[in-house]
């Protein structure tokens, strides 16, 4: 499978890449497709349409292709993958029936290829990405291949997309199924953030609704463990450095710990909302602020990933959290650098509210502050 990527800040300069890419005789059938709200989604999309490209699309909070970031813009990976070997499938979402939904998709799938992965892509900052995997594997089995994640609107926390040929929804998901038994693909979620001092109980709580740990309020207790001062609604900054740098490390029976940052506050009784859930009675650990070292473990996991279970890859897909672009700055081109020299191979990626995939050793789940790096190869 041959694989391009492209990118282009107008739908001017996406079909210019097009053309470019395909001068060599080079025909995709399949475009993963991450690009700014602030982009002409609908023209982008008739220009590959156009051309019998199936599209895998979502709205970011930033994108790239190799190591190069970007904001405002489209990035496009473009796989030239037999079309046999895929489906693409989309639905929206109604009364919260996320599982409901992916499960349906799930079994369309498995009617076309007995073992299949999937990429997908949901969108609305309320959609519960766990219900929506748990409905993928109910239907394709608890080890199945699953990675994606929540599609973004450059941060303004107010409507994102995802999309595919002639549909898009603000409330929905979108579903790219391969064939595993022609597509190999191998992934792994990977955060990094450290661990400081010792757990602590989750004395009160309802799905992502944190009241209190260790029966203090939630926000009072992290706050305070991360150092930070001023905390009223009034204090922006405060609830932005507490969801980038200081996010609940929920512990798990096995692999590695999930981040639940706090995201929004109750200021009447100082609970907080998660991204995913918390089960009260659950155990937790604060988080430092990240350093170099959260970048290094990504890409020793990725590399570890290359070594263990795909020496070979065709293309690679990055969903990553848009926090972590937050706390890292321009250091997160370093993270991206090293991720695509483990394969160096063609890659596209995403900067998303939420990822969801599988950490080393661990269950299928949604995370944040979290890298997913998914690789491709046709066999």
């Amino acid at each position: 499978m041959i694989a391009k990527s492209i990118k282009g800040r107008s739908s001017e300069e996406i079909k210019t890449a097009l053309s470019e890419s395909m001068a060599d005789g080079f025909q995709p059938t399949l475009a993963i497709v991450f690009m700014s709200v602030s982009q002409d989604r609908k023209t982008i999309c008739n220009i590959l349409n156009q051309g019998g490209i199936a599209i895998f699309g979502s709205t970011t909070n930033g994108e790239f292709i190799d190591e190069e970031t970007e904001s405002g813009a489209a990035a496009i990976l473009l796989l030239d993958m037999k079309k046999e070997y895929f489906r693409i499938d989309s639905a929206e979402f109604r009364d919260h029936n996320y599982r409901e939904t992916s499960k349906a998709i799930a079994t369309r799938a498995k009617k076309d290829f007995e073992k299949v992965a999937f990429l997908l892509a949901v969108s609305n900052a309320a959609t519960d990405g766990e219900e929506v995997l748990l409905g993928l594997q109910e239907v394709a089995g608890e080890d199945v291949n699953a990675f994606g994640g929540a599609a973004g609107d450059d941060l303004s926390f107010e409507k994102t997309w995802v999309f595919t040929n002639g549909w898009e929804s603000d409330q929905g998901m979108v579903c790219l199924a391969l064939d595993e038994e022609y597509v190999s693909v191998s992934g792994i979620a990977t955060c990094g953030w450290k661990a400081m001092g010792t757990e602590k109980t989750v004395t009160k709580s309802e799905g992502n609704h944190v009241f209190t740990i260790d029966n203090e309020p939630a926000l009072d207790i992290t706050t305070k463990y991360g150092g930070l001062e001023n905390i009223t609604p009034e204090n922006k900054d405060v609830l932005l450095e507490l969801a980038a740098n200081f996010p609940l490390q929920l512990q798990r029976e096995k692999g590695d710990p999930v981040m639940r940052p706090g995201l929004v506050v109750d200021w009447s009784d100082h609970s907080f909302y998660t991204s995913g859930s918390v089960p009260q009675g659950s155990k937790i650990r604060f988080s430092l602020p990240p350093d170099w070292d959260v970048m290094e473990k990504v890409v020793k996991s990725v590399q570890n990933l290359k070594d263990n279970e795909m020496p070979d890859a065709d293309a690679l897909v990055v969903f990553s959290c848009a926090g972590r672009v937050l706390s890292f700055g321009p250091m997160m081109n370093a993270e991206l650098e090293g991720v695509k020299k483990v394969w160096n191979v063609p890659m596209a990626g995403m900067f998303s509210y939420a990822e969801l995939g599988r950490m080393a050793g661990g269950n299928l789940e949604m995370h944040n502050l979290t890298t997913c790096c998914v690789a491709l190869k046709e066999k």
